[in-house]
């Protein structure tokens, strides 16, 4: 969870709360109609928060699919660079051994 998304997050439920505290506290209204007002500011907050939440999963996900993405290129590319470096190596491995085959056959001679 990206630390913006984390205070978005915690912003709007501290608001939801904050708002459901203030409406009781200054609610002229009877009890059932308060009753109401907070069941339905309470589905509100619950609706936002679970809308919050989902999108910070799909954000989330999203971030480890692009990291995933950038480490599988990064791989690819340390892999390609080490097969050819190898390479280089075997080569100038066989090289060597070529010259000390030749002069393995001149000092038996």
């Amino acid at each position: 969870m990206s630390n913006k998304s984390g205070n978005i997050f915690l912003a709007l439920l501290t608001g939801a709360i904050v708002g459901a505290g203030i409406g009781i506290l200054f609610a002229p209204d009877k009890g059932r109609e308060t009753r109401g007002k907070i069941k339905k500011k309470a589905m509100d907050a619950a609706q936002t928060i679970s809308d919050t939440t989902s999108d910070i999963a799909e954000e989330f996900s999203e971030s480890v699919m692009e990291r995933k993405r950038i480490f599988e290129e990064k791989l690819e590319d340390a892999m390609s660079k080490m097969s050819y470096k190898a390479e280089e190596v075997i080569n100038a491995l066989e090289k060597k051994l070529e010259e000390l085959k030749k002069k393995n056959e001149q000092l038996q001679k």
